[in-house]
């Protein structure tokens, strides 16, 4: 082991290795799971809340633009850590959604817009235009 340390956010233990065969790097985090999260979708089945979905969805809006990944992995865990600390085991869809939102809107607009564009479902470059006219531009620290 190389290295052994909380993360920025204090929600994960990050360890690097480094094979001693071929020296390569790997990097794992390691985080507490404090309850089983069950994730209500709109047509009412249930699924286990995925974490690497959640990462994959948010990555898919970021891709190409300027964002630092420590702030997207901050992002993700502040949602996975609301939902593991919130009352019920079981959360609609939706309301990740609108986590997700809220944070990619503080975040990068045009990723705010992208994931919007799935999420609300636009159909047509009418309903781009209408949304972005009601985002404000983000400043990016």
């Amino acid at each position: 082991m190389k290295d052994s340390r909380p993360t920025e956010d204090g929600a994960a233990i990050r360890r690097r290795r480094q094979c001693e065969a071929c020296g390569a790097r790997f990097t794992t985090f390691e985080r507490i799971q404090l309850r089983d999260i069950w994730v209500v979708k709109s047509e009412g089945r249930k699924e286990a809340f995925d974490r690497d979905k959640l990462a994959r969805s948010v990555g898919i809006a970021c891709r190409k633009r300027p964002i630092d990944p420590s702030r997207l992995e901050k992002l993700i865990s502040g949602i996975q850590r609301q939902l593991e600390t919130s009352g019920d085991g079981e959360v609609p869809a939706r309301a990740i959604g609108e986590m997700v939102m809220e944070g990619l809107k503080r975040l990068d607009s045009v990723a705010y817009i992208r994931f919007a564009s799935v999420y609300k479902d636009f159909t047509d470059a009418k309903d781009f235009e209408e949304f972005a006219g009601t985002v404000k531009e983000v400043g990016r620290d």
